[in-house]
This record gives structure tokens, C-alpha cells and sequence, in this order.
């Protein structure tokens, strides 16, 4: 049943660039590093659970700073590219709470003193993922005070406008009815809620023909949300499964403070324009 070497594949890496060596697999196979002592069998799967998503949230910051880039050059149908990319990232991440869901409370229980205070809500590249879609609150920027690359991370996506922002913008050079309290907004500022935008949203949505472009984009960021919106479901319900009621490590509620982040929102005009038609 063994398959021969054909004799074209290169085996001698001497002088060659090998898979490993191009990953730098070294480096990250040899980064998990369990505390527990002595080492127990599961807190491996909670390191590569975590450091698999920190990887994943890397490539989705990459994907949203050029979508927003395109945006601001009037690239669209680029930036859709990109957003896409984006939405099956998501899914791959949602997916992942599936393999942490098989830690049963007394297998977590056994090593999860080693963390110490530390929490996935420290996550630098997942509050500025936050941000870049909107979701931006400028008193983030103390917890990682004491990691200025990690705050600088999020001070930058804090400071720029939002692939929302970058949107609106573009259908404004487009022509289209934006105001002006939107264009001049403070980008650094939570999102607010504005009645005048939906009903921009409204003429996109009852000539979608018309306003293809527009409205291809709307939905494209409505997918964004909703996937969003599974990924934190999710997570509550694998943290709900673990521990229960019990606090964060990092100091937080814990499930309830996980259930209020779902009524978070990034897009709400395009929502509220379902309502309308």
C-alpha cells in the first residue's frame, strides 16, 4: 500500500526554501506552551483554539484595511472581494467554538487557574476588528495600557473611519443623498443611529436594478453583521457550557456580559430599512 517518491519531488533542502522553513514552522509550532503543572492533556486545545483565532482575526484586519482602502479610491467591486473573504473567515471562526465545546467543566476546571486574569477580551486584534466595523469605544484603549503595539492596534482603528464610514463616503461621491451630519461625523465616536440615512436606504432597496452596486454592498454588510452576530452567540454558548454563570477570568460577568454584546450593532440604518419597504 505505500505510494513511491516520484523522482521529480525534491527532497533535499540544504540550500532550499521548505515548507517549514517558509511558515517559519518552528516558530509556531513551538509558541503553545501550556502553564499547568503537572501539564494537563486539554489546556493544548484552549492555547490552539486561541492562537488559531488570533491568526484568523490577522487576516480579517489585512482583508478590512483594504476594503476600506478601496472604498476610499472607488474600487467597489475589489473591496466586495475582500469583504467576502472576510465573511468566510467568519464562518470558519464560528465553526470553531464547535472544538472548544467538547472542554467539559471539570476538564477546564483542572487548569484554569493558570490564566490568571487573562481573557479573550484583552484580544487587541479583535477590538479593533470591532472598531473598523464601527463598534468603537474609546475607553478600550486602558486595557491595553500596558501593551503599547496592542493599543497602538487599536488607537489606529479607534482613530479611522469605519468600513461603514468608508461606504457612505463613496455613495456620496456616487451622488447619493448622504448627510452631512454623517459625512462630519466624529469617526472616533460610537455609531449613532440616523432616520435620514434610512431613507437613502429605502431607494436603494425598492430599485435594487437601479442601484445594484449600492445594494450588492448593503447586503454584503448585512452578511458581515449577521456573521458576526452567530460568531457571539456562540461564543456565549460555549462559554455558558464550561463554566455557567461563574465570572470571566478577566474580571467580567462572564455569559451576561456576553448576552449584552449582542444587542450591539454596526449597520442599524440597514436594518431598519427592512421595516420601511
Amino acid at each position: 500500500m505505500a505510494r513511491d517518491i516520484e523522482g521529480s519531488v525534491v527532497t533535499d533542502f540544504e540550500d532550499r526554501m521548505s515548507y517549514g522553513g517558509y511558515l517559519d514552522l518552528t516558530t509556531l509550532l513551538s509558541a503553545q506552551r501550556p502553564l499547568s503543572d503537572p501539564e494537563h492533556h486539554d489546556e493544548l486545545l484552549f492555547i490552539v483554539q486561541h492562537q488559531t483565532t488570533e491568526l484568523w482575526l490577522k487576516l480579517v484586519l489585512h482583508e478590512l484595511g483594504a476594503a476600506q482602502q478601496l472604498l476610499r479610491e472607488d474600487q467597489l467591486a475589489p473591496a466586495l472581494k475582500c469583504i467576502a473573504r472576510v465573511k468566510h473567515i467568519q464562518k470558519t471562526l464560528t465553526e470553531q467554538w464547535s472544538v472548544l465545546a467538547t472542554l467539559t467543566p471539570a476538564e477546564y476546571g483542572q487548569f484554569r487557574d493558570v490564566l490568571g486574569n487573562a481573557s479573550g477580551f484583552q484580544s487587541a486584534q479583535y477590538r479593533a476588528v470591532e472598531f473598523r466595523l464601527g463598534n468603537k469605544n474609546a475607553g478600550m484603549l486602558r486595557v491595553f495600557a500596558s501593551d503599547p503595539p496592542a493599543q497602538a492596534l487599536v488607537k489606529a482603528a479607534l482613530d479611522a473611519p469605519s468600513l461603514y464610514d468608508e461606504f457612505l463616503r463613496l455613495l456620496a461621491r456616487s451622488g447619493y443623498p448622504i448627510p452631512a451630519a454623517v459625512l462630519e461625523r466624529d469617526v472616533t465616536a460610537p455609531w449613532t443611529y440616523t432616520a435620514e440615512l434610512v431613507r437613502v436606504f429605502v431607494d436603494i432597496y425598492r430599485d435594487p436594478q437601479t442601484h445594484w452596486a449600492a445594494y450588492e454592498t448593503c447586503e454584503e454588510l448585512v452578511d458581515l453583521e449577521d456573521n458576526f452576530q452567530l460568531w457571539r452567540f456562540r461564543h456565549l454558548k460555549t462559554v455558558e457550557r464550561i463554566i455557567g454563570l461563574k465570572t470571566g477570568t478577566g474580571g467580567s460577568s462572564g455569559v451576561p456580559f456576553l448576552q449584552r454584546a449582542l444587542d450591539l450593532t454596526f449597520f442599524p440604518e440597514l436594518y431598519a430599512v427592512r421595516t420601511e419597504l
